[in-house]
């Protein structure tokens, strides 16, 4: 394989430190993976529209935590462990979490404690039927509360542990 040429995502299923292996390699290092069900997933980067809303999201969710003097938030895709079998290794677009207290505590590796919170902004290419297993795969790992944001369509989808959910909308202006 030439130095250029990516590693061929593996079809075999793998544990979670097998995964963490496989995304630091130094050939992996500008790609974007997820661990579905012991399974590689390649994701695709994200485009500059995405980047702004996940940044205003972090920001307001990171005025929150510290205005109630508890909780943190993590974006860029950190990966979250929500199950060990079947090997699920996620990466919300932003997070938040209140498992520690101080940066001392936070895990070296990924999150083995999933967030209160997980957000997702949608992409053009994202697929209905897997944005839907995403949040399935997140309220089954314990996250209390998933956001699916549509900045095209302007609206907020609020799913929660409890399999409620509400679409908020933008006022028209």
């Amino acid at each position: 394989m030439s130095p250029t040429q990516p590693a061929a995502v593996p079809t075999t299923r793998m544990t979670v430190d097998e995964y963490w292996e496989f995304v630091n390699r130094p050939e992996n290092a500008d790609r974007l993976f997820e661990l579905r069900q012991g399974r590689v997933i390649e994701m695709p980067r994200p485009k500059k529209p995405h980047g702004i809303i996940c940044a205003q999201i972090t920001s307001l969710l990171s005025r929150y935590a510290e205005g109630r003097g508890i909780g943190y938030v993590e974006c860029n895709d950190t990966g979250v462990i929500l199950q060990e079998v079947p090997e699920t290794v996620v990466g919300p677009d932003v997070a938040y979490f209140t498992d520690i207290t101080t940066f001392d505590e936070v895990a070296p590796k990924w999150s083995e404690t999933p967030p209160i919170l997980a957000v997702e902004v949608l992409s053009p290419t994202d697929r209905p039927s897997k944005v839907s297993e995403k949040v399935q795969d997140y309220l089954s790992g314990g996250v209390r509360v998933v956001w699916v944001v549509d900045y095209e369509e302007r609206s907020v989808t609020v799913y929660r542990h409890d399999r409620t959910h509400a679409v908020l909308k933008e006022p028209a202006l």
